[in-house]
């Protein structure tokens, strides 16, 4: 039942089609570029004041991971909250390489422990205050 198609009844030639139909995508995408421009000619939308990078709206709040970011910046002066958790994320990421040796006192794994959980708190309560300021 099936019949022995050459392949040249297969296949659809390039030069007049393929260019033909590439020519057709082109003229609509410029017909449509051209009546978007018409539009925005007769309808051009309105200039807003400049932007000032210095004022901030006060319902502009990040998003959840930089809330505790965005409430340090509130009580710390401008270079030392933008430094400090630059500085915090350098010292998460040199620290193995610093830290060689095994830990075999109790007291210093506590030590950490209380250390890491301390901070943990800090930046969880630093994220809500942040969320309802």
């Amino acid at each position: 039942m099936t019949e022995n198609i050459s392949p040249d009844e297969k296949s659809v030639p390039f030069y007049p089609d393929h260019i033909t139909l590439e020519a057709k995508v082109a003229m609509w995408f410029g017909i449509g570029l051209i009546i978007i421009g018409i539009i925005g000619l007769f309808h051009p939308v309105g200039l807003q004041p400049p932007a000032n990078p210095m004022d901030t709206p006060t319902h502009v709040k990040p998003e959840w991971y930089f809330l505790a970011m965005y409430q340090l910046l509130k009580y710390l002066p401008k270079t030392a909250g933008a430094l400090v958790p630059i500085i915090l994320a350098g010292i998460v990421l040199v620290w193995p390489f610093l830290d060689h040796k095994p830990d075999t006192s109790a007291k210093i794994v506590r030590t950490r422990f209380i250390v890491i959980t301390v901070l943990m708190i800090i930046l969880i309560a630093l994220t809500i205050w942040g969320e309802v300021s």
